[in-house]
């Protein structure tokens, strides 16, 4: 099983050397026993979990630390963005400016970190703190032109779909199969395209392109991203699950946070775009 997350899908939370098997392929191989391929369980004849052999293991601890390291510096750069880049009519045009280029930033850090082989805690925090930014401006532009109660909505909601998400997924009441990762990812994929092509569309013809990110289409779109979002949400916290499960190494808790962040941006995005069109700024 793979995850939504471009740092969880080129890895799967499995290595072809000194890493452990998740529910890929060496899960089928192995039958009704999982653990009988994990390099580090320490029982193959029960088939059930063992302490890890090794003592640098990520644990849950570790992701809740790295993660809350990699949100907190987002949160951190978005409030230093919101009080210093100004974006009144005098700085918007450079306010969005650098914002623009804080993000192409944070894009080119994301893609590194993606296709490395190992974690990278300075490009992932760094890629928090130009996000962060990115974020900063266009929340304070937000609730400069719309108030502040929109971007208060979209962060409360972010925290609602987050908590939503884990109950239901530690509930079973959500269960990430193969069917289920299937379905998600081309899903995802339809809707990735479509936004290029509303983009391209304004871009080069003006206006809101295609009209897939405002009124009622915006709506439909807006409620479909943050679905999606969230289905993104229970695939990560699956194959932090078995991360945990199957004694992968400590640095992996650094990609678990990388992945867990850009989940968390995603949604709230689409939740403040969302907001907006609500709120009659399509």
């Amino acid at each position: 099983m793979r995850s939504s997350n471009p740092v969880f899908s080129r890895r799967g939370f499995s290595r072809d050397s000194g890493g452990y098997a998740g529910f890929d392929a060496q899960h089928q191989q192995a039958g009704a026993n999982p653990y009988a391929t994990n390099p580090y369980a320490t029982d193959t004849t029960t088939g059930m979990p063992q302490a890890p052999a090794r003592a640098d293991v990520m644990t849950m601890d570790d992701v809740v630390s790295r993660t809350a390291m990699t949100l907190g510096t987002v949160i951190l750069t978005a409030t230093i963005a919101w009080i210093a880049m100004p974006v009144d009519a005098a700085n918007v045009n450079k306010s969005y400016g650098i914002a623009v280029g804080a993000a192409l930033i944070a894009l080119v850090l994301g893609l590194v970190q993606s296709f490395k082989r190992k974690a990278s805690p300075p490009i992932i925090l760094g890629y928090a703190a130009f996000e962060g930014f990115f974020l900063g401006v266009i929340s304070s532009a937000t609730s400069t032109m719309l108030g502040a109660g929109v971007v208060i909505q979209a962060v409360l909601g972010t925290m609602c779909v987050f908590a939503s998400v884990l109950f239901a997924y530690k509930m079973r009441w959500i269960r990430v199969t193969r069917r289920f990762y299937g379905f998600v990812m081309a899903a995802a994929m339809g809707f990735m395209l479509l936004m290029v092509a509303n983009l391209l569309f304004s871009v080069f013809a003006g206006g809101d392109g295609l009209g897939f990110r405002s009124g009622g289409l915006g709506i439909l779109f807006g409620v479909i991203g943050v679905i999606l979002g969230a289905c993104f949400l229970a695939m990560d916290f699956k194959q932090v699950e078995d991360g945990i499960t199957y004694g992968a190494p400590r640095d992996e808790a650094w990609l678990a946070a990388f992945g867990l962040t850009l989940t968390l941006v995603w949604i709230y995005l689409e939740l403040l775009r969302l907001f907006q069109i609500l709120s009659g700024d399509d």
